[in-house]
């Protein structure tokens, strides 16, 4: 495999609600928040579902490098149940080699609510389930061996048995890269992100918010300075002012595309390190590999879901 990726498998149940939905349930838009069950069933009792998904941030990068024609693998946690095995289809249909044993367990197959605002922007309610309970026995170490790159998901790291999963996936690897999900993950996490960030991983995905909030920057140019320093491969997207990778202390930029018809953006980040991967591993340049992540990113908010 090219590239083997693990993070919280999930299935995305889309839904378009407006501004007052938000306010009335005293969520933030943008952001990703953890809810349970009965949080979860109460929110979408009075919404309209526009798609069902297999989804999952690192899930959503993972199915984007296959439909380039790369060979790719996945391992995410799901229950045994209805949506469990739509969930294994859905990956399997995309030519994702799935690499969880599912059985029945406890807990359901976890399930996100995305919420979507008429400015296109998407907040996220997740309900976990089985995704978050992941741990060190789920992890095959030969799969990881055999993969080029390992890609993990910042939403999937926690205290406990998911960061023992996280190290052991992490020693086996070749080569280590992970996105740092969201903001408020980086806020509970900052301690650990950092560590990972500066001792463990070569290839780092951020937005602007992500990367400033990890390092405590004043400005952007002290997000730009910590990059050059740990001398990695620190990747930050920026929205309409385009990304910038800096690899190895070597800054490289690439503009925003214009004039789009934006309509939901979800997945924008996920579909942007599916492409900047998929140069990676075909030997692209940093400045293409940047171009084909802002390809992927422009054509996924052009539509509504997170896969192309």
């Amino acid at each position: 495999m090219k590239i083997l990726g693990i993070g919280n498998a999930i299935v995305d149940v889309l839904c378009k609600v407006p501004e007052e939905f938000l306010i009335k349930n005293s969520l933030t838009k943008s952001t990703m928040k953890l809810v349970d069950e009965l949080e979860f069933k109460k929110l979408l009792s009075s919404l309209k579902i526009e798609e069902t998904i297999s989804g999952g941030s690192v899930a959503n990068s993972i199915v984007g490098l296959s439909q380039l024609g790369n060979s790719v693998s996945f391992l995410g946690k799901i229950n045994s149940d209805e949506l469990g095995q739509k969930y294994e289809e859905g990956l399997i249909i995309e030519k994702v080699k799935f690499l969880y044993n599912k059985k029945v367990e406890k807990t359901p197959t976890g399930s996100c609510l995305i919420l979507i605002t008429p400015d296109s922007e998407r907040t996220m309610c997740t309900f976990l389930g089985v995704a978050g309970k992941i741990n060190e026995a789920d992890i095959d170490e030969n799969s990881i061996k055999n993969s080029d790159i390992l890609f993990l998901e910042g939403y999937l790291w926690d205290e406990g048995e998911p960061k023992k999963a996280f190290h052991k996936a992490i020693l086996n690897s070749k080569k280590c890269a992970m996105s740092l999900s969201d903001l408020f993950c980086v806020e509970r996490h900052k301690k650990n992100f950092l560590d990972l960030v500066k001792n463990s991983l070569d290839i780092v995905f951020a937005n602007e918010q992500e990367i400033m909030s990890l390092v405590n920057a004043k400005s952007f140019e002290d997000a730009i300075d910590f990059s050059k320093e740990i001398k990695k491969n620190i990747i930050i997207t920026r929205g309409d002012k385009g990304a910038i990778a800096i690899n190895r202390g070597e800054v490289i930029e690439c503009k925003a595309q214009k004039n789009l018809q934006i309509k939901d953006l979800t997945g924008a980040g996920d579909l942007f390190a599916a492409g900047y991967l998929h140069g990676i591993i075909n030997n692209l340049s940093i400045k293409e590999c940047l171009i084909k992540g802002t390809e992927l990113s422009s054509k996924i908010i052009q539509k509504i879901g997170a896969r192309i």
